[in-house]
This record gives structure tokens, C-alpha cells and sequence, in this order.
């Protein structure tokens, strides 16, 4: 039976969402898995309503639409408000509880995970808080080394920039 992982991320147009989904496309790829992804963003350069879907098999993917993510990143509340009903019992939430409020009448388990606090105090620049995310995330990817993921990072993310985002990744992957 093939594994298929299906992974929403959402929030605001420079938060690096996208970003977030080619580094996990690139892994998938890297790994020699199927992977396929989706962006859709408002007209803004940065501020604007931003989503990435991924889908990641080691079968052929029939289709690029995350109909139930298996994960949902929710970068804001407002990012939460939209595709919080997309979400199961089996679907895993990763929010900011500084900024998302969990609905407690939803069935899926919620991880809060502070991850601006966390880059603004590890790493000097809540700008990392993605990779925190990221980390966090691909703790829970069965189908995904994180082997796979730091060499994504590596290129898909400028090189000036390395350092700090290996050192996210493994504050998020610590989050428990």
C-alpha cells in the first residue's frame, strides 16, 4: 500500500511558506520519493494571504490537492480561520498559541510551538521561525529523513544563511 503524507502550510506572504514547501518538495525528491505542490498566494509581495500544499508519496501522485492534511502549519490565525475545517481527528496542527487560538471544538490534536519567541531568543531574528516549523515538523514525517531535509535546506536556502537555519531546524526537531 503506498504511503501518501499530506501537508498544508499557510500564514502571511513573507513568513516563508512557500519556502517551507519547496525545502520539503526538494528532500522528497532528494530522497527519491514522488512529491508535488501547490502555492496559491494574494496579489501582495509580502502581508498577503499565502498556502503551500505538498504532497509527498513513494507511489505515482494522482493529484497535487491536499484534501486532508495528514499536517497543517498555521503561520497565523487567520491561515488557521480558513483551513482549520479541512482538518480530522488524524490531522496534526502546528500553530504559534502566541498568535493562533486553538478551536476547542475541533477533534485534531494541536502542537503549540513558539517558534518566533524561539528565533528571536536562540537566534537573534524571529525571521527563522519557519525552519523552527520546519524541525518541528519533520519530527513527525515518517516518510521523510531528516537526513534529506538539512540537505534541502542546504539548496535551496542561501548559503549566508546555513548556519542559523540548521540551528532552527534542530530547535525544532528538540520541540516536544
Amino acid at each position: 500500500m503506498a504511503k501518501r503524507i499530506e501537508i498544508l502550510i499557510s500564514g502571511y506572504g513573507g513568513q516563508g511558506v512557500v519556502r517551507i514547501g519547496q525545502i520539503l518538495g526538494q528532500a522528497a525528491v532528494n530522497q527519491g520519493l514522488y512529491t508535488s505542490m501547490l502555492i496559491s498566494h494574494g496579489t501582495e509581495t509580502r502581508g498577503g494571504y499565502v498556502r503551500s500544499q505538498v504532497v509527498i508519496s513513494d507511489e505515482f501522485i494522482d493529484s497535487p490537492v491536499v484534501e486532508r492534511p495528514d499536517f497543517f502549519c498555521a503561520f497565523s490565525g487567520i491561515a488557521y480561520t480558513m483551513f482549520k475545517g479541512l482538518c480530522g481527528s488524524q490531522s496534526l496542527i502546528l500553530h504559534n498559541p502566541d498568535i493562533v487560538s486553538p478551536d476547542p471544538g475541533l477533534a485534531s490534536p494541536h502542537w503549540g510551538i513558539k517558534a518566533e519567541a524561539v528565533a528571536t531568543e536562540e537566534l537573534g531574528d524571529a525571521v527563522f521561525a519557519n525552519v523552527i516549523f520546519l524541525g518541528a515538523l519533520s519530527s513527525r514525517l515518517a516518510l521523510l529523513t531528516s537526513e534529506h531535509i538539512v540537505e534541502a535546506i542546504r539548496e535551496r536556502l542561501p548559503q549566508r544563511f546555513h548556519e542559523k537555519n540548521l540551528q532552527a531546524f534542530a530547535l525544532g526537531r528538540a520541540r516536544k
